[in-house]
């Protein structure tokens, strides 16, 4: 197949196999970034970090969707959602995706020298687990385990890049997005799971079986758990116990759209969830704010 030769004509190609004209990924990645961001700076986190660890998101989430098309080529033209993707289709390279993939990667590491010497040490770990997931559904039933660990991964780096060790909450809060990223990878992966039984692929929609949906409502379940232990220990009030209620309401949502398991209910049930993240963000923004308005009224 003829591929476009000129940069211009090639800029289209690459912003689609980055998925630009998909945010999603870059949602469901850059909330509990933010939810990471504001609770280790205590609520006033500097505009630089936030806009470093924005756009480490973004490169970071991009990369990841290039090295999984490079990795999942001969797969993709047998899926029915995407076999039309660049590389699969034949109107990008292989080798020339794996260009594009260091460039992000490099793009990515020019952000280091911004932060502290700490935090480099941290992102090999990403690095690792973005390179490491696309391959986990040939030997693993739980791919989205090892996604739910990259999603995770910023979470940990938000706090030592603001030079804070990573502490209970940092560990609880990572555990947290780990199921709910498994919980909303296993929604994906069910609309696909018809066409990957058949070329071998595996996933947790896969594993789950029948249990599919009742699995996912406990992931969710503890997801909501984990973040109510989260909430009482930073003191946050009613405003949050409202956050994590319209949350379940959200859920149970997802549950009953989902639960025919048609493919295109199953892929809405997955977007969704950029509306959790965003709730729990704004809910955690509101409730530290009225923390130290609180504390402020006590003092005067």
């Amino acid at each position: 197949m003829n591929t476009p030769f000129s940069l211009k004509q090639r800029l289209p190609l690459y912003a689609e196999v980055m998925r630009l004209h998909r945010p999603i990924g870059i949602y469901l990645l850059l909330w509990p970034t933010l939810w990471a961001v504001f609770i280790a700076a205590h609520g006033k986190p500097s505009l630089k970090i936030v806009l470093i660890f924005s756009i480490g998101v973004v490169l970071m989430r991009s990369a990841g969707c290039v090295i999984n098309d490079w990795a999942d080529r001969n797969f993709d033209g047998q899926v029915t959602r995407t076999k039309d993707r660049p590389i699969a289709s034949g109107r990008l390279p292989a080798r020339e995706a794996l260009y594009l993939f260091v460039f992000l990667i490099a793009c990515s590491a020019l952000l280091l020298p911004f932060l502290n010497v700490t935090t480099f040490f941290w992102s090999f770990g990403a690095l690792a687990l973005a390179s490491l997931y696309p391959f986990m559904k040939r030997f693993t039933y739980l791919p989205q385990l090892v996604l739910g660990a990259a999603f995770s991964w910023a979470i940990p780096m938000a706090f030592v890049a603001q030079d804070q060790s990573p502490n209970v909450i940092c560990w609880l809060l990572y555990a947290a997005n780990l199921l709910w990223t498994m919980a909303y990878d296993t929604q994906y992966a069910m609309a696909d799971r018809e066409d990957d039984l058949k070329i071998g692929v595996k996933s947790t929609a896969i594993l789950f079986g029948n249990f599919d949906l009742v699995i996912i409502g406990i992931l969710q379940s503890v997801f909501i758990a984990l973040m109510a232990i989260i909430g009482y220990m930073l003191h946050f009030g009613m405003v949050w116990s409202v956050t994590l209620g319209i949350c379940v309401g959200l859920f149970i949502w997802q549950w009953r759209h989902s639960r025919d398991r048609i493919a295109v209910h199953c892929t809405e049930a997955f977007l969704h969830n950029h509306k959790i993240g965003m709730i729990i963000f704004i809910g955690l923004y509101l409730s530290d704010s009225l923390r130290y308005l609180q504390q402020f009224f006590l003092q005067i």
